[in-house]
């Protein structure tokens, strides 16, 4: 079974000394991180890069969560960055 997201988020946070707010500039944090990488190293040949923008921007925390596990592996492994 997967461990769940946001007790990674939980741990994190409390090891940092930080409580929900910790979680929420580390998500944020994330989502940015996300973003600027979808923006910057995704290939424009196709309207994929424009989906992928609109997931992250209207599923926040979700829609990165699916771009970095779902696509980004993929891009990955065929243009190598």
């Amino acid at each position: 079974m997967l461990f769940p997201i946001w007790k990674l988020l939980a741990i994190l946070g409390s090891l940092l000394g930080v409580g929900g707010q910790g979680i929420a500039v580390i998500a944020t944090i994330f989502w940015v991180w996300v973003l600027i990488d979808c923006l910057t190293k995704e290939p424009a040949e196709s309207n994929d890069k424009i989906a992928w923008v609109l997931v992250i921007l209207l599923v926040p925390v979700l829609g990165a969560l699916a771009y970095y596990f779902v696509r980004r592996p993929e891009r990955v492994k065929v243009a190598g960055r």
